[in-house]
């Protein structure tokens, strides 16, 4: 079933952020190293979308439980409540990971191991950050960040819907 708010992700490249609520501790494996324990709590997950179907199809997976397990963002989606995710076209991941630079990277190489700049694309969200400032810092360098809500939450007014959609149209430049 796709939710309402997937229906306003572009279905062009881009990079991505996923917000997702751990539950209770799990194991996380990495390629064939021991498994790691990932605490509960708040996480994001920064990762980009330039296959077939852009960060629409690639928003629509991560928000999807019944899935194989392809990639190691695969493991915390499919075992824990997907909050939302902000989309940023023809933005790039790495990018994203160094503007939430002020949060703390909880396994070295998840996500990230074919990046060589990042130790990680999985960051730990404490809850003194409200998601406001998460969004002003992805914002950076006028980039417009879309929040579409995930299968655990529930859809936004009305009123809040129609600003995130707006946020997406071009500024107007010099003519």
């Amino acid at each position: 079933m796709q939710l309402p708010s997937l229906d306003l992700c572009p279905a062009i490249g881009g990079a991505y952020v996923v917000a997702l609520r751990v539950g209770a501790p799990l194991s996380v494996r990495l390629g064939r190293a021991e498994p790691v324990r990932l605490a509960a709590g708040r996480y994001l997950y920064c990762g980009s979308a330039y296959g077939p179907g852009g960060l629409r199809a690639r928003i629509g997976r991560h928000f999807r439980r019944d899935k194989s397990i392809r990639w190691h963002i695969d493991q915390l989606t499919t075992t824990s409540d997907v909050l939302g995710a902000w989309t940023i076209p023809q933005g790039d991941e790495c990018e994203l990971v160094r503007r939430l630079g002020f949060l703390g990277s909880p396994i070295a190489g998840f996500g990230a191991s074919d990046c060589p700049a990042c130790r990680s694309h999985l960051l730990h969200w404490p809850q003194r950050i409200a998601r406001s400032a998460l969004t002003a810092a992805l914002a950076a360098n006028a980039a417009h960040p879309l929040w579409l809500n995930g299968p655990a939450t529930s859809p936004p007014p009305r009123a809040a819907t129609s600003r995130d959609i707006s946020r997406l149209r071009p500024s107007p430049g010099p003519e």
